[in-house]
């Protein structure tokens, strides 16, 4: 039996979507376990408006996902922390923002950098922006 495959992706998980959902299953094609960094609201305001959503209730919506095998709180929004302290064999990017710090560790540490398409059908973004033309 080969080396199980952990894998792990994060995201802030706002007002969860079928990106979401959709970015989750692409993640699990590619490992045997997927961890998943759900961010605290203090990470995702280092580049992002406060979410909308607590925490613990997009905490809780990601344990639901049957393809997220763990979840985890990522308190920065580099992965870097997570993923030295995780050591998974591959770290989920989006290409939104693919070079992160942890690219490099991960690659040192004999891992794979998956970058996957960033969803445009649909963000928290655009819902909120729709929200509020509403």
């Amino acid at each position: 039996m080969g080396k199980i495959k952990i894998g792990y992706a994060y995201l802030v998980a706002d007002l969860f979507h079928i990106g979401h959902l959709k970015h989750l299953q692409r993640c699990k094609r590619h490992c045997d376990y997927l961890i998943v960094g759900c961010l605290s609201d203090e990470a995702t305001m280092e580049k992002k408006p406060e979410p909308i959503m607590k925490y613990k209730e997009r905490f809780e919506i990601l344990e639901s996902i049957k393809c997220v095998d763990k979840v985890v709180i990522q308190r920065d929004y580099s992965p870097l922390f997570n993923v030295m302290v995780l050591n998974p064999n591959v770290l989920f990017e989006s290409d939104s923002h693919p070079e992160q710090p942890a690219n490099e560790w991960i690659e040192d540490n004999g891992g794979e950098v998956f970058i996957s398409p960033y969803y445009n059908g649909q963000s928290s973004t655009k819902i909120k922006s729709k929200i509020k033309e509403l």
